[in-house]
């Protein structure tokens, strides 16, 4: 589709128009999803699953396309076809980076697969810091970028606290009680002008961890798993088949590195670019001193993590960025790139030595410094347990799982030798 014919999202539809958005990160996509409610925009995150998506995809975008963009297109229109929404009242929203990634033309895809299924008239609204697009119905302002930072700190440290104590918990259900207390909470507090400045969230952040040490929890012996992968299917239940509850199921305990490690990652690579190509040099201590706010404010979660109860806290960016330095240089980032060799040699040292690197098919960067890494990162720790996992159109979730229970019983057989034979049995 040519630019012309883009249908912008104007100023008339924000007022009945229902904003669809593919969901991602549970936790933070919740949080940004109310932050553009609080704006005055309908917005509904999409939390449909099922084989239904796939074929959507398959039907409507090249099947040679990264499989990600075939989930995000195929349950956009999946939505529209569901009869739950007036096609005719209805926008899309989808985010751009303006990197190398493909990610970056989800959004072309996506209008044709629009214009295949009909749909053509549906406005497609880009979410870009990069001024890719821009819409008169659709405004974000230093207020929302704001509280889209903060609702990436908040999630980031969320997630981390329920994951160390959904595993134990006494009662069934308390550590989801508290994720939804605090996400109500946080937007009640951002309603009123409050929380999302760098004090604000110095003062709350160790409050959230109060909140989750007093959870009563049953302690016992679990293997603790990583999750590392491509963004999308790292952190989305319908990229990775449900992986973060299916390793509970299984008796494990989950680490998943967040978001503000890829966001930092984006913003140290244009600062790279310069170095390494040459640039404006206002653009450099512009991305400077971005990079120096939100290192300042990643400082916190780490902080509020050790706060209260016995949780692990996630390392520094800095500490990722000299960690990769023997193994890769900088200039390896397409997609993912160097961080997620990085994020595992930090799981590693955290104590999540088993590790799922979820990868998505026609992802190539991830690959490379994911399952392309694993021999290297064996040299350096020996007693690491990866598995890479493919997840396409064609593989089953059986296959999968068991791959997965396979990686598990080898962690219990380093454990205890005992119980890898009781599991084979």
């Amino acid at each position: 589709m040519n630019t012309e014919d883009r249908i912008e999202f104007t100023k008339e539809m924000r007022k009945d128009y229902t904003i669809l958005i593919p969901n991602m990160a549970e936790i933070h996509f919740e949080l940004l999803n109310r932050v553009l409610k609080q704006h005055g925009y309908k917005t509904e995150l999409l939390r449909t699953s099922g084989r239904e998506i796939v074929d959507e995809g398959l039907n409507t975008v090249h099947n040679d396309t990264c499989y990600p963009a075939l989930l995000v297109i195929g349950q956009l229109i999946n939505a529209l076809k569901s009869g739950k929404y007036d096609p005719h009242k209805t926008a899309l929203l989808i985010t751009q980076t303006g990197g190398g990634c493909r990610a970056s033309n989800y959004i072309h895809l996506l209008r044709k697969a629009l214009k295949k299924t009909g749909y053509g008239y549906v406005p497609v609204i880009s979410l870009n810091l990069s001024g890719l697009e821009k819409n008169s119905g659709f405004k974000f302002t230093p207020v929302m970028a704001m509280k889209f930072l903060s609702c990436l700190i908040y999630g980031d440290l969320i997630m981390l606290l329920k994951n160390q104590v959904k595993p134990y918990e006494a009662n069934a259900g308390d550590t989801d009680a508290l994720v939804e207390k605090w996400i109500t909470k946080l937007i009640a507090t951002f309603d009123k002008g409050k929380g999302y400045g760098y004090y604000a969230m110095k003062r709350i952040l160790p409050k959230i961890t109060k909140d989750f040490a007093e959870i009563p929890v049953n302690k016992t012996d679990k293997v603790k798993v990583g999750i590392v992968g491509e963004i999308y299917v790292k952190y989305s239940p319908l990229g990775n088949n449900k992986l973060e509850e299916f390793l509970m199921s299984q008796g494990c305990e989950v680490n998943v590195p967040g978001l503000m490690g890829f966001v930092l990652f984006k913003t140290d690579n244009r600062i790279e670019d310069i170095n390494l190509y040459g640039g404006k040099k206002i653009k450099k201590l512009l991305m400077k001193a971005l990079m120096k706010y939100m290192l300042h404010i990643e400082k916190c979660i780490a902080s509020a993590a050790k706060a209260y109860g016995d949780f692990i806290a996630p390392a520094s960016y800095m500490h990722l960025r000299e960690l990769i330095k023997p193994v890769m240089g900088y200039g390896c980032k397409m997609g993912e790139g160097w961080l997620l060799t990085s994020e595992m040699m930090e799981l590693i040292e955290s104590g999540y030595g088993n590790i799922v690197c979820a990868q998505p098919f026609g992802c190539l960067p991830n690959h490379i410094v994911g399952k392309g890494m694993i021999r290297k990162l064996r040299e350096i720790y020996p007693d690491s347990n990866i598995v890479p996992i493919d997840y396409d159109p064609g593989a089953t979730q059986v296959n999968q799982e068991n791959r997965i229970k396979l990686m598990i019983a080898v962690a219990k057989e380093n454990k205890n030798p005992e119980e890898l034979r009781k599991i084979v049995s």
